[in-house]
């Protein structure tokens, strides 16, 4: 039996193979909730009104975090909370543990911090502002995933892919500055769908569609057979090479 041959079989590299194989289920969850949650709140508000005999009228919340108010409310802060733990669980390298984390804790937080509603107590202001915090800091950790993670030039990936990367990170961060704008501003406020609710599904399909297209170029190299991960692993901002066994009879 040759030493490859011993390296194939040995548990470090079957547990490597599971480490990857988790790593693409957490992109693709990640990725599935962001594609998912902003068209399923208002069809979600529509068909409870349709179930329950209501009118259908203005079942398009004025925001995504309005849907704390609306039948959709345990539809949005379970997603949320879903989307905490893959983001918490995620495990890559020390660096993106750190993304990871940090942007797990942030989208629980948008989950139980319920945005102000209207003629909201002082209580509920100050949870709002917490809300909105937490919903800031969760995009842009979002964005840095695609910036910074997603996208690198010392990978394997074609220039085609970095850019679409690239894309996706730009969009969440200008999406969000066009929802201050918007929030700031009140353009829109009288639209059927209001441009926050817009904004926010850009940057949350933008996000989505980043990290699906991580897991399906993960997946694309474990079917290659490559021991080099779509986007390398870099504890503490290093590139780290694979190591070549020695082929030995």
């Amino acid at each position: 039996m040759t030493h490859d041959s011993r390296a194939q079989d040995s548990p470090d590299t079957r547990r490597g193979v599971q480490d990857q194989r988790t790593v693409m289920f957490l992109r693709l969850g990640v990725g599935l909730i962001g594609i998912l949650l902003p068209p399923a709140l208002p069809f979600g508000n529509w068909l409870a009104a349709e179930v329950m005999g209501r009118s259908t009228d203005g079942f398009w919340p004025g925001s995504m975090s309005a849907s704390y108010y609306t039948d959709t409310r345990n539809v949005f802060v379970g997603a949320l909370c879903a989307l905490g733990v893959f983001l918490i669980c995620y495990r890559f390298d020390r660096r993106d543990d750190r993304w990871s984390t940090a942007a797990g804790v942030f989208a629980v937080g948008v989950a139980l911090c319920p945005t102000s509603p209207d003629g909201a107590s002082d209580v509920q202001r100050t949870i709002g502002v917490f809300h909105l915090v937490f919903a800031s800091l969760l995009f842009v950790m979002l964005a840095m995933f695609c910036l910074y993670s997603f996208r690198n030039p010392r990978s394997t990936q074609p220039a085609r892919v970095g850019t679409a990367y690239l894309a996706a990170g730009v969009l969440i961060l200008v999406a969000l500055l066009l929802s201050v704008v918007a929030g700031v501003t009140g353009i829109g406020d009288d639209w059927s769908v209001q441009p926050l609710f817009l904004c926010e599904w850009l940057a949350t399909w933008s996000f989505g569609a980043a990290w699906i297209g991580a897991a399906l170029e993960l997946a694309a190299h474990r079917r290659g057979g490559s021991e080099t991960a779509a986007v390398p692993r870099q504890p503490g901002g290093a590139l780290v090479e694979p190591r070549q066994p020695e082929a030995q009879s």
